[in-house]
């Protein structure tokens, strides 16, 4: 038994001895019913007041008071609380009134969840499962239904929330509900909880492109990222793309994405996923019909605009102290590259690969065009990434280009005044080290003083 689990019935069975009822409810009950495993763990109390379950709960470790009206207590990892009932009372996501009520029937708790496979509870020390909306029907036939249509629609993040959790659970979505979401509007989220939302799509499911599937059947796609709408459509050359237009060729690309994912840091992996999903963003701009055949010249960069547009609908900029949003945007707009350079009639020089270093994470970029060479019907020949990240890794430059040798304090040292015009040596001599002429502080040194004596 996990730790959370031994700690999680620990408060199970006081709550029992204080003559209350402690039941699993939400994620942790439905991920148990498919085998999986989850940490996050949601206890809700029932016949004890909040000052009897915070009494109780404080002899464990300690509490953390979340809420005003109504109380979560969260001890380590396991959030505990009473069962609420809530009531519309404001615009927008957050604008609601809940209260917990400890008397609470079971039925009448499970009507503030969204959908029927969250409302599940169970009873650990019974070994019962209480289904009053029949989740475990729903989860059995593979089927998302929303449990109480009028409260769903009071909070337009429940739309997102259905798009990610059919994603990563492979469900289909019951029409009644589909038609649900379609006629909510969704002007009043913030960009951040739309990217907490799109995170776990992207970062949680093996197939994000169903997810992408349903966003668009609910509508979501146009009403929040006209980026992606504007894919759909967008007809490729055949001989290239026999999949179809730039959306269907979007959707297999990120499926590829998620699968090479798994050994990356959580920062790269999100940039790894967006630049799945931006990276053919330029072609709707781009393509036109030359020569009869269907050409999208310099889309990589043209790309480059409507990429930070949508990271603007999500907020998203620097997570972990690591530059996503400079990394997404090199990836849109070099992910050509690998697949050209290797191409290349008169080959390409290891300075390339440095200065390219210098803009996006070459490991990143092998693996988006990887995937996007793959994220094709038909037989085609991605060996050129294995050929693009062996020559990074044999540079060094696979996550970054070099660390300039010289430092404006060693032209300090020879005896250059501080001003611009020391920055501007600095930059000749680092080109020269990009390009393999300068291999030492020595040599840099060597280098600046004739660049000096000739300037002088």
């Amino acid at each position: 038994m996990s730790s959370e689990l031994d700690l999680a019935m620990q408060v199970v069975h006081a709550v029992h001895a204080a003559g209350g009822r402690a039941l699993f409810v939400g994620g942790w009950v439905r991920d148990r019913l498919l085998s999986r495993k989850s940490r996050d763990i949601d206890i809700e109390v029932y016949g004890l007041n909040s000052e009897a379950i915070r009494s109780l709960l404080t002899s464990f470790g300690r509490v953390v008071t979340v809420g005003e009206s109504f109380t979560v207590y969260k001890l380590g990892p396991i959030d505990i609380s009473m069962p609420r009932r809530e009531s519309k009372s404001g615009h927008g996501h957050g604008g609601f009134t809940v209260v917990g009520d400890p008397t609470l029937s079971i039925a009448d708790a499970a009507r503030r969840r969204d959908f029927t496979i969250n409302a599940i509870a169970w009873d650990p020390l019974s070994a019962e499962y209480l289904d009053p909306v029949g989740g475990q029907d729903d989860l059995k036939c593979g089927v998302l239904r929303v449990v109480d249509p009028d409260r769903f629609a009071e909070d337009s993040l429940r739309v997102l929330r259905g798009i990610q959790i059919a994603a990563r659970f492979e469900l289909a979505i019951n029409p009644a509900t589909a038609a649900l979401c379609q006629t909510i509007p969704l002007d009043d989220l913030p960009a951040e909880r739309v990217w907490g939302e799109m995170e776990k799509l992207f970062l949680k499911s093996c197939r994000p492109s169903h997810g992408l599937t349903v966003a668009r059947e609910l509508g979501v796609v146009e009403k929040l990222f006209p980026q992606l709408a504007a894919l759909v459509g967008c007809e490729q050359e055949p001989e290239w793309h026999p999949e179809g237009d730039v959306w269907v060729h979007t959707l297999l690309v990120v499926d590829e994405a998620a699968g090479q994912r798994a050994d990356l840091p959580y920062p790269q992996q999100v940039a790894l996923m967006l630049g799945a999903v931006c990276h053919d963003f330029g072609k709707p701009s781009t393509s036109a019909l030359i020569d009869g055949r269907i050409r999208s010249r310099n889309h990589e960069e043209a790309g480059v605009q409507p990429t930070l547009a949508f990271l603007d609908c999500l907020n998203l900029h620097t997570l972990d102290g690591y530059d996503v949003r400079g990394q997404v945007t090199g990836l849109v707009a070099n992910h050509l590259k690998p697949g050209m350079w290797h191409k290349a009639p008169d080959g390409v020089g290891d300075g390339a690969f440095r200065r390219l270093a210098k803009k996006v994470d070459l490991n990143l970029l092998a693996r988006l065009a990887t995937a996007d060479c793959r994220g094709r019907t038909g037989t085609f020949d991605c060996s050129a990434m294995t050929w693009f990240l062996d020559r990074a890794r044999a540079l060094g430059v696979e996550h970054d280009a070099p660390a300039p040798l010289l430092r404006g304090r060693h032209l300090l040292n020879l005896g250059l005044s501080s001003g611009p015009h020391v920055g501007r040596l600095l930059g000749k001599v680092y080109e020269r080290q990009l390009d393999g002429e300068v291999r030492s502080l020595d040599e840099a040194i060597e280098v600046a003083q004739r660049i000096i004596q000739s300037e002088s």
